[in-house]
C-alpha cells in the first residue's frame, strides 16, 4: 500500500447548484480532513462553481514524533533550512493533478479551476501549480509557504502557468507558520512569475487559522477569476 495516494476517503465536495461550469480544488492542513472547508466554502459559494475537498492519506509525520495522521507529505521540521520530503512532496503534487484531469474529464476545463489550500495543503497546491502542464485560473495559498524552493528555478520560469493570479492570506500573529515565511515566499513567487498578478493579504491577530475577512477575500478571488460563462 503506498503512503502517499488519494485511493483514501472520497473527497467533500459542495456540488453546484447549477451546472458546473468551474472548480476549486482545496487541500486541507496537517491532521485535518476536508470537512471543514467544505462547510467554509459552501458558506461562500457560488452557484456555478463546485468545490472539492479532499481528504489526505494517513501516514507518519516526522515533525509529530512519527505519529500517524491526515497529510499530504512528510513533514520534517518548519524552520526555512529544514530537510523536506522531496519525493512525497512530487508524489503529492502528481495526485494533485490527477484531480484537476478527473474535472477535465466531467467537463471542466483546467483553466476554470483554481487550486487552493491552507497550511501544508497551500504549500502543495503552489507547488502543484508552478510544476504541472495544467493551465490554472489562480492560486489561493493560506498560511502557507513555497515546498521545494530551491529545486525550483531562479528567476522567471516560462510554464504554462506564469501568469496566474494568487492570492497568498496570512494572519501576523502565526505562531506555526510565520508571518515572514508567507512574505518570503511572495516575494520569491514574484521573482518567478508575473509579479502583477501575485496579491499578498495579511490578517490583523490572526493565528494559524481562518477568519471571516479572509474567506470574504477568498469569495471575491473565486468570483472574479471563474466568473459565470453563461
Amino acid at each position: 500500500m503506498c503512503g502517499n495516494n488519494m485511493s483514501a476517503p472520497l473527497p467533500a465536495i459542495v456540488p453546484a447548484a447549477k451546472k458546473a461550469t468551474a472548480a476549486v480544488i482545496f487541500l486541507h492542513g496537517l491532521g485535518d480532513t476536508g470537512h471543514g472547508w467544505a462547510e467554509a466554502f459552501a458558506g461562500i459559494r457560488s452557484p456555478h462553481v463546485k468545490y472539492i475537498c479532499p481528504h489526505a492519506p494517513v501516514m507518519p509525520v516526522s515533525l509529530n514524533m512519527n505519529m500517524a495522521m491526515p497529510s499530504w507529505f512528510d513533514i520534517i521540521g518548519l524552520s526555512p533550512d529544514a530537510q523536506e520530503d522531496e519525493a512525497g512532496i512530487k508524489q503529492a503534487a502528481e495526485n494533485v493533478k490527477s484531480l484537476v484531469e478527473q474535472e477535465v474529464r466531467n467537463g471542466i476545463p483546467s483553466h476554470r479551476i483554481i487550486l487552493g489550500g491552507f497550511s501544508q495543503g497551500g504549500a502543495l497546491a503552489l507547488y502543484t501549480a508552478l510544476t504541472t502542464q495544467q493551465k490554472l485560473a489562480g492560486v489561493l495559498a493560506l498560511s502557507c509557504w513555497l515546498p521545494l524552493r530551491t529545486t525550483l528555478p531562479q528567476g522567471s520560469i516560462n510554464c504554462v502557468n506564469k501568469d496566474i493570479p494568487i492570492l497568498q492570506c496570512h494572519g501576523d500573529c502565526d505562531p506555526l507558520v510565520p508571518l515572514m515565511f508567507g512574505s518570503l515566499t511572495s516575494e520569491r513567487l514574484k521573482t518567478m512569475l508575473n509579479p502583477a498578478n501575485i496579491t499578498f493579504k495579511t490578517y490583523s491577530s490572526m493565528m494559524h487559522s481562518s477568519c471571516i475577512e479572509e474567506m470574504t477575500d477568498a469569495k471575491q478571488f473565486i468570483d472574479k477569476h471563474l466568473p459565470p460563462v453563461d
